[in-house]
């Protein structure tokens, strides 16, 4: 199976470049620090700050589990733009730490999950390209909107990063 911590890497690289933004947004606007991590698109959706733990667990997991390691687990606790960096720039840390080599043979693994009170059992490949890549990406693209549609002036470029 191919190395999938360059691809994660590079995204939450990306996204952490977006917080930038939200936090010279946050600066100029003279915002307290929390006000943009609890940013919803909706009453009913996740906040700011979940939508990235979220997509860091997805990017630190995926590999993890086709990797055949033990998943670290981070605590939710991040209220601010600052610590929801940290967050990332933790997670790329653990990715650095996974060898190439490591997902030699993953595609025979079968990968279970939970997800709320259902455990999930996938075959490799379904997992990562069915499963934890949309999520990641679903949970990125969800926190980016959330900026986008309270005035931090990013684009697709941010996104897909340089």
């Amino acid at each position: 199976m191919q190395n999938p911590v360059p691809f994660f890497t590079h995204s939450l690289t990306a996204l952490s470049k977006i917080l930038d933004k939200a936090e010279a947004f946050a600066e100029a606007k003279k915002l307290k620090p929390e006000v943009i991590p609890q940013l919803r698109l909706i009453a009913d959706m996740l906040p700011l700050w979940r939508q990235v733990t979220i997509a860091c667990d997805h990017a630190k997991g995926a590999p993890a589990r086709l990797a055949g390691l033990e998943v670290p687990s981070f605590a939710d606790t991040e209220t601010t733009l600052a610590e929801l960096k940290e967050r990332i720039a933790k997670t790329i840390a653990f990715l650095a730490t996974i060898p190439a080599d490591a997902f030699d043979g993953a595609e025979a693994r079968t990968i279970a999950v939970k997800a709320g009170p259902r455990e999930l059992s996938f075959a490799a490949a379904q997992y990562y390209h069915g499963y934890a890549v949309p999520n990641f990406y679903f949970h990125m693209t969800t926190a980016y909107n959330i900026l986008r549609a309270n005035g931090v002036e990013v684009g697709k470029t941010d996104f897909l990063g340089a």
